[in-house]
Order: C-alpha cells, then sequence, then structure tokens
C-alpha cells in the first residue's frame, strides 16, 4: 500500500506555494494570531469566587471563544446547557459534570453536544484548569433549574474588556480573529 506516511519535505525553509487566489487572501484574509502565556497578553479574569477565566479567542461572525477556564480549589460551575459544540482538554488537575461517570485530567480530552444540561465540578484539591473551545450560547440555570443569563462571544468580550477597562489594561487585538 503506498501513500504519504509523513510530510514529504523536511527542509528547514520557507517553501513558496502557489495560491490560485493568493492576492485575494492577502487583501480579504485574515492572519492566525498569537496569544503567549504572559498574563499581560491575557490576564485571568474572575469568574466567581473560586474561579477565573483566560480569554484566547473571540469569533464574533461564528459565536466562538476560547479560553482556559481555572477552578481554584474544589468547587463547581453551574448547571449550563449549550447551545452549540463544545471541545476541551484537561491542562491540570481533573474535573467531571455530576451526569457523568468519567473524570478529564491533564491530556484528556471531551467533547460535549448541543442541548444537553450539565454541572462542572472538580474534586481536585488542587482545582482544575481546562481549555475550551466553544461556538453559540451558554444557558445557566439557578439551583431550582430556572433560568439566569445567557453567556456568548458578546458576553465572553464583555468579561474580557469590562475587566481590562477598570484594571486599567490595554485590550489585546490579538484575541479577535
Amino acid at each position: 500500500m503506498s501513500g504519504m506516511k509523513a510530510p514529504p519535505s523536511g527542509a528547514y525553509k520557507i517553501v513558496k506555494v502557489e495560491e490560485l487566489y493568493g492576492d485575494l487572501i492577502k487583501e480579504r484574509g485574515l492572519e492566525g494570531t498569537y496569544v503567549g502565556k504572559s498574563e499581560e497578553e491575557s490576564p485571568w479574569v474572575p469568574f466567581g469566587d473560586n474561579a477565573a477565566i483566560r480569554h484566547l479567542a473571540f469569533d464574533v461572525r461564528q459565536n466562538i471563544y476560547c479560553n482556559i477556564l481555572w477552578i481554584k480549589s474544589p468547587g463547581v460551575i453551574g448547571t449550563h446547557k449549550h447551545r452549540g459544540p463544545v471541545w476541551a482538554v484537561g491542562l491540570e488537575g481533573s474535573f467531571r459534570y455530576l451526569e457523568y461517570d468519567w473524570v478529564c485530567g491533564p491530556g484528556e480530552f471531551i467533547t460535549e453536544t448541543p442541548g444537553t444540561a450539565h454541572t462542572l465540578v472538580t474534586d481536585d484539591p488542587n482545582g482544575m484548569k481546562a481549555l475550551f473551545w466553544m461556538q453559540g450560547a451558554n444557558e445557566f440555570y439557578d439551583e431550582n433549574g430556572d433560568f439566569v443569563e445567557t453567556l456568548d462571544v458578546w458576553w465572553f468580550m464583555n468579561h474580557y474588556e469590562s475587566y481590562c477597562k477598570e484594571h486599567g489594561l490595554p485590550l489585546n487585538k490579538q484575541l479577535y480573529i
């Protein structure tokens, strides 16, 4: 059986690749972004008493947002329902959802499907951190199942921008894709 088993070039150089629409891409397209690990590039913004969010990307055209959620010690993020897909990778500690029987640890991957409600918790004495890539809205509910608030790309942008304004921090344009 033939086929590519690895990339065909190991050349350590920029290779010019022809692109039929190169001029259009250069004029109308957007370049990728880079957000380093410094809090100057994206601070930890409080998310309740025991959690914080480090915002990494906001895409208003597709209602997509990416962030790292940090729950600092054992705790809970309220019951919520996603109206779009979610992908997450555990970074530190562990977390789970009360509604499922698995526990996500560092390097482990989860998906969440639209329409399901769940309650994120960490029992880890050191809390948890996870990278989340989300599309669509999150609806949050109180302990009685009553609707509280919708969080979408605009909510997360406001969360970040309000914090920066309040603390005299410049907005990082690299977060907006």
